[in-house]
């Protein structure tokens, strides 16, 4: 997983509506629920084995590891609410739009006699809807961090350095190092 794919589905679990299940078994019946039944599906998630899901379902062990912990609340993040995440999402990416937050270093392509040094910046841009219809249409189709870059470099570029096609209408933007990236729709 990438930085942005990473807060995409961060800024997709803040729009739940209540908290997910807390104990140790109610996380995995809810991983249950989403895997159909299946054990081995539920184990390779959480990266143990397919009878140390069976002791937790059979209530023999109660209190996980660090590791399996984390696990568990990662994989709950993930299937916990997502039909109102899937509204929120359709929401940005019809009308909203989504905001970037983001220190990142951006390089440049520019006509002769401008700076194209790339530099550290630290920018909060909102992004017109189509830019987010496009991440998540990218996501879902399992797109790498570098195809999701170029989208949001693509969306600053336009949004940010260029302001609409007001300006800069030469130039292309891309993002060479993200030192941090938070997205919010």
């Amino acid at each position: 997983m990438g930085d942005i794919d990473e807060a995409l589905d961060r800024a997709g679990y803040e729009h739940v509506t209540k908290p997910p299940p807390k104990t140790p078994i109610a996380r995995i019946r809810l991983l249950m629920r989403a895997e159909k039944g299946s054990t081995k599906a539920v184990a390779d998630r959480l990266g143990v084995s397919r009878r140390t899901v069976e002791r937790y379902l059979a209530g023999t062990r109660k209190h996980p590891r660090k590791p399996l912990a984390e696990a568990l609340d990662r994989e709950v993040r993930k299937v916990w609410q997502p039909r109102v995440r899937a509204l929120a999402r359709k929401r940005a990416a019809t009308t909203g739009g989504i905001t970037v937050e983001t220190r990142a270093r951006f390089g440049y392509t520019a006509p002769i006699g401008t700076t194209d040094d790339p530099r550290m910046r630290r920018l909060t841009v909102h992004l017109p809807p189509q830019y987010a219809g496009q991440l998540f249409t990218a996501q879902q189709q399992g797109a790498d961090d570098r195809r999701l870059r170029e989208i949001v470099a693509e969306g600053l570029q336009e949004a940010y350095f260029k302001e609409g096609g007001v300006r800069a209408h030469n130039l292309e933007v891309e993002i060479t190092d993200i030192d941090y990236i938070d997205l919010s729709f």
